[in-house]
């Protein structure tokens, strides 16, 4: 098995923080009311996972991107093309009330792993990314879930 750098490793795990705290705001009524009354409103329930998923597939975009300029030229302009659409997926499909802008978020993140691997499959990524990937997306659709359920 491939372990995954420490740095990324421990960043990436950071990164989920407000996915994680929205979802337990949105699952425990004492502690979204603690939230709501220590840090605001906007920092609670699916309120704070909607918004850093929709930065985060945003910055996905430009991480795809990066990993395009390394490939060949007949490859990098598709590679460009798709990195792009993360990004205009959350721009246009995240919006309409929270279950449906968590459901986007859901099928956004799912699909950005089908472009990590095909990334990855093209040897454009680190080794160790799609270790990474599906660890972090697995944490981040669960999270979003309870924002479609309940």
């Amino acid at each position: 098995m491939i372990s995954v750098p420490r740095a990324p490793l421990i960043l990436g795990l950071a990164g989920l923080i407000p996915f994680i705290w929205g979802a337990l705001t949105t699952m425990a009524p004492d502690l979204q009311t603690w939230g709501r009354i220590n840090i605001g409103p906007r920092f609670i329930g699916p309120y704070v996972g909607l918004a850093y998923g929709t930065v985060i597939l945003s910055f996905m975009s430009g991480v795809l991107w990066g990993f395009a300029a390394k490939a060949p030229d007949d490859a990098a302009s598709f590679g460009y093309g798709v990195s792009v659409l993360p990004a205009l997926w959350a721009f246009f499909m995240v919006g309409g009330g929270p279950v449906s802008a968590a459901t986007s978020l859901v099928f956004g993140f799912l699909a950005l792993l089908i472009l990590d691997w095909q990334f990855w499959r093209l040897g454009l990524t680190p080794s160790w990314w799609m270790h990474l990937r599906v660890l972090l997306t697995s944490i981040v659709v669960i999270c979003l879930l309870p924002v479609v359920f309940l």
